[in-house]
């Protein structure tokens, strides 16, 4: 019993601890592309093609990189892409709202 509790109880809580933190890394970023995907669908119903192309487009490129990366098994790049092209795509979005807001013919 003495080894037990000497060498393999603490390596048991040492899983315990740090294996969560590890799978939660590991895993297909699926919510991650949702969200980008969802993002991007918004700015384009806001009018992003029209008010901020640049933006959109970028935020376009990124998904379909990391889109790529998850078939490559690259699932912590494609997590990084997929929230960047979420933020580019939020701020197309933004842009758009305002240029829409502030009338016909700005840019």
């Amino acid at each position: 019993m003495p080894i037990i509790r000497r060498y393999v109880l603490p390596l048991l809580m040492a899983m315990l601890l740090v294996g969560p933190l590890l799978g939660g890394c590991a895993g297909m970023p699926l919510q991650e592309m949702s969200d980008a995907r969802q993002a991007i669908r918004a700015a384009e119903r806001a009018g992003a093609q029209q008010y901020a192309p640049e933006l959109l487009a970028e935020a376009k490129a990124l998904v379909e990189t990391a889109r790529q990366n998850v078939h490559k098994g690259e699932y912590r790049d494609a997590r990084e892409e997929a929230e960047q092209a979420r933020a580019k795509a939020m701020e197309a979005r933004s842009r758009a709202e305002a240029a829409a807001a502030a009338g016909p013919g700005s840019r």
